[in-house]
């Protein structure tokens, strides 16, 4: 049988878990004239939820990950890349014809990929970006209005400190374009949308994806889970205990126990195995990560790891506070009631390798 699950890249279909609220919000910002803006850590399927109604909408769609680019003239190239993806060179060279900075475009023989760039310009860096930008407007007023997405949209302010406020400056006056605003780093995203000082305050209808419900995600798992095994609903409650439902993870966990299954009978002691089977195949990316981290801040996690409390740490409670709101930031934990780990896999390694890494 085919494996019913799927994790690692968008899914839709028969691949994707509920979120039926979800997808009517967005679908109501996208149909009307507002923009959205969709907060979440990494993984929790932004883009796939963002993909599916965009896809049901059936509009045009640019879409780019911010953590990509490199600078403001790469981004108006990758940009103006995924334009010409949707929409024929012979169609729009005239307004192209029109740009401020005319762009480098040059067709690979051997892959017949696009390769854009454009000639920086010290005194004129946004230039490019703005002409750039323009185009999407201008193409939305002779056909279905496009959808923007931008994501991990946070890190615009790493680009350049003036792009915020430049940009606001140009769409803010597009009324044929929809933007979506795609953001995992909640605190930073929060300054950019939030902050009466930041230029994009209130600039689109702010939503927060959650985790799915237990229940929702239950009964996505026993319904697919009981076609490989009769114990469907331990199994079902044992990756969810592990994952804490987060989306991801419980995509990846679910499939490799059917993996397992399909040559292996049920039993108690197997989740572990998956488990164990799963942190091995991640073994030596976690050992790279752990290497970065400084000493704080392996001492908070295994804190965390191993269920013991911060007072035995040894550390000034500001030091701790600072150390936890740096591993949030880096993405290594997620502040919900209390700080967690965003991947339960790495929690297991740690506490597997407790005694070698002391």
């Amino acid at each position: 049988m085919e494996n019913p699950f799927k994790f690692g890249t968008v899914v839709n279909n028969e691949h994707f878990t509920d979120r039926t609220n979800e997808q009517r919000e967005v679908r109501r910002v996208l149909k009307s004239s507002n923009h959205l803006i969709l907060i979440s850590p990494r993984r929790f399927g932004k883009t796939s939820l963002v993909k599916k109604i965009t896809t049901e909408l059936n509009r045009p769609v640019i879409s780019l990950d911010l953590q990509l680019i490199t600078s403001v003239n790469d981004f108006a190239a990758q940009l103006l890349k995924q334009v010409l993806k949707i929409n024929k060179f012979e169609k729009i060279k005239h307004l192209i014809s029109s740009f401020h900075i005319a762009p480098t475009i040059e067709l690979n023989p051997l892959s017949n990929n696009v390769e854009i760039s454009f000639r920086p310009i010290a005194k004129a860096s946004f230039t490019a970006l703005e002409d750039v930008f323009n185009l999407i407007e201008k193409i939305g007023e002779k056909s279905k209005r496009p959808i923007v997405v931008l994501d991990e949209f946070q890190e615009m302010v790493s680009l350049d400190k003036h792009l915020l406020k430049q940009l606001r400056s140009v769409i803010q006056h597009h009324k044929n374009v929809s933007y979506v605003f795609l953001g995992s780093l909640e605190s930073m995203m929060k300054t950019i949308f939030e902050s009466k000082k930041s230029p994009f305050y209130h600039f689109g209808y702010l939503m927060y994806l959650e985790k799915i419900p237990y229940s929702d995600f239950y009964e996505y798992l026993t319904q697919r889970l009981k076609k490989i095994t009769k114990k469907e609903k331990n199994l079902s409650k044992e990756i969810l205990e592990f994952t804490n439902c987060h989306p991801y993870y419980t995509q990846q966990l679910a499939y490799y126990c059917w993996e397992y299954l399909e040559c292996n009978e049920y039993a108690a002691e197997m989740p572990n195995k998956v488990i164990a089977i799963i942190t091995g195949i991640h073994d030596t990316d976690y050992e790279r990560l752990w290497n970065t981290i400084n000493q704080i801040d392996k001492k908070v996690l295994i804190s965390l790891a191993t269920d013991e409390q911060f007072n035995v740490l040894s550390v000034a409670t500001s030091t701790i506070y600072s150390s936890l709101n740096r591993l949030t930031k880096k993405g290594y934990l997620v502040k919900n009631k209390t700080f967690e780990f965003d991947d339960p896999f790495f929690k297991y390694w740690i506490n597997s390798r407790r005694e070698f890494i002391l």
